[in-house]
């Protein structure tokens, strides 16, 4: 890609809409790229069905999808069960922008607190995570089977104050471009 085109693509806007079954080709794309054991189309299907229980999401800079994320939500609290950034749209705050919009789908649903695994490596996602005010709360000893890895258990506790919702407020004043939000 060109320099032009990078910053024409960094300078996009991004639409954040509700994850459909015709959405998941892309979907799938994107997670074969990002993870080595991978969801099966079958699992994102059984997702798409809890519609009362989960929010999943995707990323779209014009017609492409570019992201995706997930939010289960269970007695108050909030799951994050997977997001996901094509590999040639990171550090575009394209994760920045799905996690807003999690937070927020949890919030109008009641959850006053969220949690998530995370990659013990992946100290970019936990930056991320730590900016929407998780910290760490313990470790799944060889979570990621695939690599022997460990996952951090991360939480993010009175999310339904006005404090956490000013935090939100910052972090999506500090985005270059504003997101657009499709209908659910």
């Amino acid at each position: 890609m060109h320099e032009l085109d990078d910053r024409r693509a960094a300078s996009a806007p991004v639409r954040i809409g509700p994850m459909r079954r015709r959405h998941l080709r892309g979907v799938l794309r994107i997670e074969e790229l990002a993870n080595p054991r991978p969801w099966s189309l079958s699992l994102f299907l059984s997702e798409l069905r809890y519609t009362e229980s989960r929010a999943y999401l995707i990323a779209r800079v014009g017609t492409e999808i570019v992201g995706y994320a997930g939010l289960m939500l269970v007695a108050g609290d909030g799951h994050v069960t997977n997001v996901g950034v094509d590999p040639d749209h990171r550090r575009r705050g394209i994760a920045t922008r799905l996690m807003l919009e999690l937070v927020r789908r949890g919030l109008e649903e009641g959850a006053e607190a969220l949690t998530l695994e995370v990659r013990v490596s992946n100290v970019a996602a936990q930056e991320l995570y730590r900016r929407f005010g998780f910290v760490p709360a313990g470790v799944r000893k060889n979570y990621y089977s695939d690599a022997n890895e460990d996952a951090l258990i991360m939480w993010a506790t009175d999310i339904d104050t006005p404090d956490y919702r000013a935090r939100l407020q910052a972090i999506e004043q500090a985005l270059p471009t504003p997101t657009l939000r499709e209908a659910t």
